[in-house]
């Protein structure tokens, strides 16, 4: 069993951290939450409505169009361009409006447009790995998402550039639901609403960042 007995609600808008050693089914929750995996017990809500009466089709056009997925590994689509792998998700979904305007509008939304405007059409492998971990946001950004996922979205960078990556998860809270995976103590001080501690697949503790750091039950 990768977890058991979790049972807490995740409000529109807010930033949860799911904190924890590593091992401790942080991940595995998070797929589940992307609808990348199911429950063997007990079921997911989404919505109002269990995960488990979705068809294929309807959990397909939710993680394609309203979850966007960050995780540690960059995950850039091979040699494409900055410009492509922002375009990406769009084209798949028929995005029927000026493609150029979304892409650059996302891109500023992750912090990149300044760096990148005159190399969109460059291999994104030869950005930074800062950049590409910007870049990957972007690109999840780009589909319209409700709700992103991050799993562990700063623990491959260098300092410098994993603050960066937390003043724009701090950022895009204003905007969207967030879901962040990390066993970083500090980093989940610093950016979270809310904190659901795990260990050793089970929720121990949720509730507010600030009362679980300075007033544990």
């Amino acid at each position: 069993v990768a977890v058991e007995k979790m049972d807490f609600d995740i409000e529109e808008g807010s930033l949860v951290t799911l904190l924890g050693p590593s091992g401790c089914g942080k991940s595995t929750l998070l797929s589940i939450m992307g609808l990348l995996d199911s429950p063997t017990k007990g079921d997911y809500w989404l919505n109002g409505s269990p995960a488990a009466e979705l068809s294929a089709s309807q959990r397909a056009r939710i993680r394609n169009r309203e979850i966007g997925f960050i995780f540690q590994a960059f995950n850039l689509i091979g040699d494409l361009t900055v410009f492509e792998n922002v375009a990406f998700g769009p084209r798949v979904n028929r995005f029927q409006g000026d493609l150029g305007r979304l892409v650059e509008e996302c891109l500023r939304k992750a912090g990149l447009w300044t760096e990148v405007s005159d190399r969109l059409f460059e291999a994104a492998s030869r950005l930074s790995a800062g950049q590409q971990q910007r870049l990957s946001i972007a690109r999840a950004l780009a589909v319209g998402p409700e709700v992103l996922l991050m799993d562990e979205p700063a623990s491959h960078l260098d300092p410098g550039a994993a603050h960066r990556i937390e003043e724009l998860i701090h950022a895009l809270k204003q905007e969207y639901t967030v879901v962040l995976v990390t066993h970083n103590i500090q980093q989940a001080a610093r950016v979270s609403d809310l904190t659901a501690v795990f260990h050793q697949g089970r929720l121990v503790e949720y509730g507010p960042t600030s009362s679980i750091f300075t007033n544990p039950r």
